[in-house]
């Protein structure tokens, strides 16, 4: 879903690798891969994103969203690239009741979060001069799986959908994320949130891709998250802060109803084709 947003940004001037085509894990073809490329800058959309299957499979989650990355910083190192690396909100424990600065100290509760948070170290030791932490969550977009396409294929079939009302956090449109990280390139090297402003539940996201749709917003019924028990725990509350981007001299993300308001076109084509 990202990667693909980037790649349409960047056009003819970027290189896109598949997993076929470029084994993140696999040390040897990195290094290979970015001595032959000599790239300015490698944007790692790759991550092992299943929250609750890393909860039991953790050793291999690691070598995704952990020790590939360290691989990533290695070679950038060698080559003299920019490393964007994409992180979570997971790495926070999702206790605060303010917005989670950049510098805020992590403490993930899920191995998800945990192997995010080994990425991001191997990042800011190996590249302390190009390195860039961006993290980000909940993220929606045209391409791939995401909450709002689920809704928009409930709204039509389904009288009533019920949707968590007590995690808040920042519904964010991938394709902004895009030109996130594809403008720090250049900017002070460290850790970034990109996060749509703002913040609200999956239940209020809920209302509004209803609304969005035409649909009956009263037909989104708020729940706890207890009615839904899975593996991995979710952060109660994962709003991000944006002072990095002020501080950086760029602007902070937009509002998440208005970028989800831009967007939506062209996720509920994706979402009906």
């Amino acid at each position: 879903m990202l990667g693909r947003d980037v790649l349409a940004l960047l056009g003819d001037g970027a290189v896109g690798l598949t997993r076929r085509e470029l084994d993140v894990t696999d040390r040897g073809a990195v290094l290979a891969a970015l001595r032959a490329l000599r790239p300015s800058a490698v944007v790692n959309c790759a991550a092992w994103t299943a929250v609750d299957d890393a909860e039991s499979r953790e050793a291999e989650a690691l070598a995704v969203n952990g020790t590939a990355v360290r691989h990533l910083a290695e070679a950038c190192a060698l080559v003299g690239s920019a490393l964007v690396h994409v992180s979570t909100d997971y790495v926070f424990d999702g206790h605060a009741r303010v917005p989670y600065a950049e510098g805020a100290v992590p403490g993930p509760r899920t191995a998800y979060g945990r192997t995010k948070l080994a990425g991001e170290r191997a990042v800011l030791e190996l590249l302390p001069e190009r390195g860039y932490v961006v993290r980000t969550a909940w993220l929606y977009g045209a391409g791939g799986g995401n909450f709002v396409r689920t809704m928009i294929r409930l709204a039509a079939s389904r009288p009533s959908v019920d949707v968590v009302d007590d995690q808040r956090g920042q519904p964010t449109w991938s394709a902004d994320v895009a030109r996130l990280l594809v403008a720090l390139v250049g900017a002070p090297p460290g850790v970034y949130h990109a996060t749509n402003g703002g913040d609200g539940t999956w239940y209020d996201l809920a209302r509004e891709t209803f609304r969005l749709l035409g649909a009956d917003p009263g037909r989104v019924r708020p729940a706890t998250s207890a009615s839904f028990p899975r593996p991995a725990p979710r952060p109660a509350y994962s709003v991000l802060g944006h002072a990095r981007w002020r501080e950086a001299g760029l602007p902070p993300p937009r509002d998440w109803r208005e970028a989800l308001a831009e967007g939506f076109p062209a996720v509920r084509r994706a979402a009906s084709g």
